[in-house]
């Protein structure tokens, strides 16, 4: 599951709306999983958005690098047999 569309008539606030309806804002964020876009002199500046979806979002990139890393090793063939694994966990354990 993405994040959900931006509605551009409803979505894109500048910065100076934020500064004087901020609670407002957060409550759009939350009522509709939307992000806000905050604008400051006619450029994207921000987003705002609800910390769930920014807590997924950031889990599934660390789980995309870590996949992305591992395929790494596996086109390097840096990888361990579950034998060897086993064998080495098993020796520290005594």
């Amino acid at each position: 599951m993405g994040v959900p569309t931006i509605d551009l008539t409803e979505d894109i606030k500048p910065i100076s709306e934020f500064r004087a309806n901020a609670a407002a804002l957060v409550r759009q964020v939350q009522d509709t999983g939307r992000p806000v876009v905050i604008t400051q002199h006619g450029q994207s500046a921000a987003v705002l958005m609800d910390v769930a979806e920014y807590q997924r979002l950031t889990d599934e990139v660390e789980t995309l690098r870590e996949i992305a890393a591992a395929r790494r090793d596996f086109d390097a063939q840096r990888t361990e047999s579950h034998q060897d694994v086993m064998a080495r966990a098993r020796a520290r354990l005594g």
